[in-house]
């Protein structure tokens, strides 16, 4: 059985076959770095990284570009808010995502693009798209997508046209579903948030941000196109229409994730329910949090309750504990030998089938229960079987126990840079605001970093944190 993926676009399980033998083109909708990540931003991280360790291990060559988006309205309002530049601002939250899918042991992209940096490239496209007729300018610096130039827009999502709810009044706009591709400078905001083009001097539009990229590091057209669900409308609509508007092939495929929810709604800042990684990894090992991301299946919702973390630290420590016990009994295996061990049929079915993680992970603890069987059997030659086969099924996981990430050896020294880096952004955010003035924001991050242990000490040199002392109880 080869590769199977649930493709958005067609609303059925496609066989994958890439553009080139062998070789697969990525591009995954990557961070809006307006703040620090919390665990539900981490989600398609995780997703797709395993998604990118299976294609590895099948034998494909994959090429993964994940943007970040690091101009924006919310960007640059609470930049404004905190007196800081706005470049200033989105650079610390993403070495803040940084660190976090470090901590989770994300494999870095092929390419990781900023937006910023690729302005001409947009320029182009846009410039492209309004010579054909598919997009017009109002006013200075403001361009737009006509949808209605469009046939298939919609095509993504199966709507049409007519039964699409208009997005809010943005201007003179001939259709009020048409989108940004271009935003005109607008009063207050600081002159190095704009580029000159020939319609005026402005700013993209985040859906042109993502086509001009993904041409950019992929071609004209590309296998696979990922990102949460709540990209696929506008988002990803959009990104179709203006790239094959302009003649582009585009995207294959499209795969979307589930969200974290908690009481069944979307993890978000707007709904203040959000858990920061830093505060999360504060009490529990990044390996743990990343047992818990991975578990399910990436197209189904991750419902966080107070017994995810304990569930997935209770079978961590079984997995980790047996490939432990057993090496030391029988002896290590390489790392070179686990990448080339055979993975036993049902597993490779299970990832074949969508990545069905959770059909896989039933395949990892039948091996788990063989092996501990073997083991207490002084059977040594089952028992190194066993382990194995089980690092091999982990590593696919991104979960190898003994593998470089999680080893013990190495574990607590990466736990302790990650933990540095996503504290050290949340007092960041706190010394900004305590400068804005705004203290019910600096004793917000003070009093969440408190109730994840961390102690947070001001001195005239600056905040220092510490960890709390542990309890006895």
């Amino acid at each position: 059985m080869s590769l199977r993926l649930f493709d958005t676009a067609t609303r059925t399980v496609r066989d994958f076959v890439p553009l080139v033998p062998g070789e697969v083109g990525i591009y995954l909708c990557g961070p809006t770095v307006q703040a620090p990540p919390h665990i539900g931003h981490l989600r398609s991280g995780v997703a797709f990284d395993v998604l990118v360790r299976w294609l590895g291990r099948t034998g494909h060559r994959v090429t993964l570009v994940r943007n970040v988006t690091d101009i924006d309205d919310k960007i640059l309002a609470k930049a404004a808010d905190a007196g800081e530049q706005w470049w200033a601002w989105a650079l610390a939250n993403e070495r803040a995502f940084t660190a976090a899918y470090d901590a989770l042991g994300v494999l870095p992209p092929t390419y990781e693009p900023r937006a910023t940096g690729h302005v001409p490239a947009m320029v182009d496209l846009m410039r492209a798209l309004v010579e054909s007729g598919h997009a017009y300018s109002t006013g200075e610096g403001d361009v737009w997508f006509d949808v209605r130039s469009y046939p298939e827009y919609g095509a993504l999502t199966n709507q049409r046209v007519d039964d699409m709810v208009p997005a809010p009044d943005e201007g003179s706009k001939r259709d009020p579903r048409d989108f940004a591709l271009w935003k005109g400078s607008k009063p207050g905001e600081p002159a190095t948030a704009s580029w000159d083009t020939p319609y005026g001097r402005g700013r993209p539009g985040w859906h042109l941000e993502c086509s001009a990229m993904a041409q950019r590091y992929l071609g004209d057209e590309f296998d696979i196109h990922g990102g949460g669900l709540d990209l696929r409308f506008p988002h990803h609509e959009n990104e179709q229409a203006q790239s094959r508007a302009a003649g582009l092939g585009f995207a294959r495929y499209w795969l979307h994730n589930g969200w974290v929810t908690q009481g069944g709604a979307k993890m978000s800042k707007s709904l203040g329910n959000g858990l920061l990684v830093d505060v999360v990894l504060a009490g529990v090992r990044p390996v743990v949090l990343r047992y818990a991301m991975t578990a399910v299946q990436y197209r189904s919702m991750l419902e966080w309750t107070d017994d995810t973390l304990r569930e997935a630290e209770a079978t961590w420590d079984r997995l980790a504990g047996f490939v432990g016990r057993t090496a030391e009994q029988v002896g290590h295996a390489s790392d070179e030998e686990v990448a080339a061990a055979e993975l036993p049929a049902d597993f490779v079915a299970a990832m074949d089938d969508d990545l069905n993680v959770p059909a896989a992970l039933a395949v990892v603890h039948e091996v788990l229960r063989a092996g501990n069987t073997a083991f207490a059997a002084r059977d040594d030659d089952e028992a190194r079987a066993a382990m194995v086969a089980l690092r091999a099924m982990l590593d696919v996981l991104g979960l190898d126990p003994a593998g470089p990430q999680w080893r013990a050896d190495a574990g607590d020294e990466r736990y302790v840079r990650a933990l540095e880096a996503l504290v050290g952004a949340e007092l960041e955010a706190r010394a900004q605001a305590r400068a804005a003035r705004d203290f019910t924001t600096s004793d917000a991050i003070r009093d969440r970093l408190a109730a994840a242990g961390v102690v947070v000490e001001d001195s005239p040199q600056g905040a220092r944190w510490a960890l709390a002392a542990r309890s006895e109880d």
